[in-house]
């Protein structure tokens, strides 16, 4: 491409990412003069893309919407990241594998034969977890509807007899599966429902005010709900030991845990679990000796963890 047909592109990209543009900014980010700006905007009008003059002190554009709307165009970034991001959709739990791998069919076909090559190339294999549940692509669009219009939802939840009523506030994606995060107005309090178990109710209810999110970060949230924190995103129990193996024999199956290496068999672990029994369970699973750095909780539940294993072994008795 020669260089104009560069600018052109990344000038469209950028008028597409925004609503309105300063011309000063554009010429910043496209390393041009305003001049040449003004001269790549009358290009892509008459390619037939309405762009408006945008009126104030500073001037700018605004790329409008409109049926006439030529094909959009991508940079190689852009071609790339829409890509991954379709390859990786099967493995959303969104239920629209299918949608994905048609979408981005139709992509490949209106690209220039340098990034159909390039997206080619890039075979992504994504991995879900097997006992994750997709959920439906029509629930997901309700549920999403209703967390934007802020309008309380009546659904039917699998294996509960009673119908929930809740203010919707954010819809999440984990693992595989969907979650909506929402304020439940009979238990008054915050509550995670798995998408996949939701039946929504027709019609929603009235309009509600969205209520803060502890911490503000609905992510850290929902991530400290899963392990029994309501303080962030981080374990109620934790604690510390040093494990009698090298720090490689461990850091594969710590999962979030923190691990130091001490030398080349000794690995000093931070971990933590909903509780210290469950902690304790944790650590004992990777079968070499340890001692303990604290806390006093961790070390009475091993105590405990141990005595209840003796006991076992001992048949019960």
């Amino acid at each position: 491409m020669s260089g104009t047909s560069e600018r052109l592109l990344s000038l469209l990209s950028l008028l597409q990412a925004r609503r309105d543009w300063p011309g000063q900014v554009l010429a910043e980010r496209l390393e041009v003069s305003p001049r040449t700006v003004r001269r790549d905007v009358d290009r892509l009008r008459e390619l037939g893309y309405p762009i408006a003059a945008v009126k104030g002190p500073d001037g700018g554009y605004r790329l409008e919407a409109g049926a006439d709307l030529p094909p959009l165009l991508f940079d190689d970034e852009q071609a790339v990241a829409l890509t991954i991001a379709l390859q990786l959709a099967s493995a959303s739990g969104a239920g629209v594998a299918e949608a994905a791998e048609r979408a981005l069919s139709t992509l490949r076909q209106v690209m220039p034969s340098r990034l159909r090559h390039r997206i080619d190339a890039l075979q992504v294999t994504p991995m879900r977890p097997t006992n994750a549940p997709e959920a439906d692509p029509a629930v997901l669009r309700t549920l999403s509807d209703a967390v934007r219009a802020r309008e309380l939802l009546r659904f039917d939840y699998a294996g509960s007899p009673e119908v929930r009523k809740a203010a919707p506030q954010h819809l999440l994606s984990r693992n595989g599966r969907w979650y909506l995060l929402a304020w439940d107005l009979d238990k008054n309090d915050w509550r995670t429902y798995r998408a996949d178990r939701i039946s929504p109710r027709t019609p929603n209810g009235p309009r509600f005010s969205p209520r803060p999110i502890p911490g503000g970060d609905p992510t850290a949230f929902v991530a400290g709900l899963f392990k029994g924190s309501r303080d962030g995103n981080a374990w109620p129990c934790t604690g510390t030991v040093v494990l009698h193996a090298a720090a490689d024999q461990i850091a594969p199956f710590a999962g979030d845990g923190l691990v130091e290496p001490l030398g080349p068999d000794r690995t000093r672990l931070t971990s933590g679990s909903w509780s210290w029994g469950g902690l304790a369970a944790s650590i004992a699973r990777f079968d070499v000796d340890l001692e303990v750095e604290g806390p006093a909780e961790l070390r009475a539940a091993l105590e405990t963890l141990a005595g209840r294993l003796a006991r076992a072994a001992d048949g019960g008795r």
